[in-house]
């Protein structure tokens, strides 16, 4: 897991020295949904040999993303996985009922506790990263640099290394329908939108103590962001 989340930094920091040294960009940002659809269809289309992909397919359930857009984007992806002649998919364990609910994609798919990001990288020859790590929908970086193409895949190859084989995994507890009572005025602090200070003085916290406090309730929804984590929170009622 380390020799992973350190593939994870040298990829984030390839791309971000090449943009703050001045050297050639590692890639090109794509924004507006006609543009990133085009990209979508264009990376379907050249698709040869191989699709890697880390995907959140409930990451845009709660977004208000245009039904057309998720229409064509799943139809490019599953017409990318038809041609490609390998496809591996890292999805976090949290979306294993839409992947086993949800149209057959062709190719292999295994679960992990988490994705850093989301992507999709064709042939080893370029990928697409939502700018905000989340989201292709809010624009997308098209990266053709060897050095960053090659970190990323390596911190795909790393990932698929440690995730689970989903024909393995043993059926988790029902979450709770409320949240620990000791995190509910933390999610409510959360998901209101003031800053942490603001948060841990309302609470008559310390600033140190409402990190952790926050800490603890992503770890409880199962995710490192706290954009999941409040989708998450609503998706289990605990809002």
């Amino acid at each position: 897991m380390a020799e992973s989340a350190g593939s994870v930094m040298l990829a984030r920091s390839a791309m971000n020295r090449a943009a703050t040294e001045g050297q050639r960009p590692p890639g090109r940002p794509v924004r507006g949904a006609r543009r990133i659809s085009a990209v979508l269809a264009g990376l379907a289309a050249s698709t040869r040999h191989e699709l890697l992909t880390f995907d959140d397919p409930v990451a845009s359930a709660d977004c208000a993303i245009p039904e057309p857009f998720l229409e064509l984007a799943v139809a490019c992806m599953r017409a990318a996985a038809e041609r490609a002649g390998e496809v591996r998919r890292i999805v976090p364990r949290h979306a294993l009922p839409r992947l086993e609910d949800g149209p057959p994609v062709p190719g292999r798919a295994r679960l992990a506790e988490a994705i850093p990001f989301k992507m999709i990288l064709v042939d080893r020859a370029v990928a697409a990263v939502p700018l905000d790590l989340e989201l292709l929908y809010n624009g997308l970086l098209l990266i053709r640099d060897p050095v960053v193409v090659h970190a990323l895949v390596r911190t795909h190859h790393l990932s698929w290394a440690a995730a689970e084989d989903p024909a393995y995994v043993r059926p988790r507890p029902s979450p709770s329908r409320e949240p620990p009572p000791q995190l509910r005025p933390v999610l409510e602090a959360l998901v209101s939108g003031v800053t942490d200070e603001t948060a841990a003085a309302r609470l008559g916290m310390s600033a140190r103590t409402y990190s952790r406090r926050v800490g603890e309730l992503m770890a409880a929804l199962g995710t490192t962001s706290r954009f999941r984590a409040g989708a998450e929170a609503a998706r289990r009622g605990w809002l």
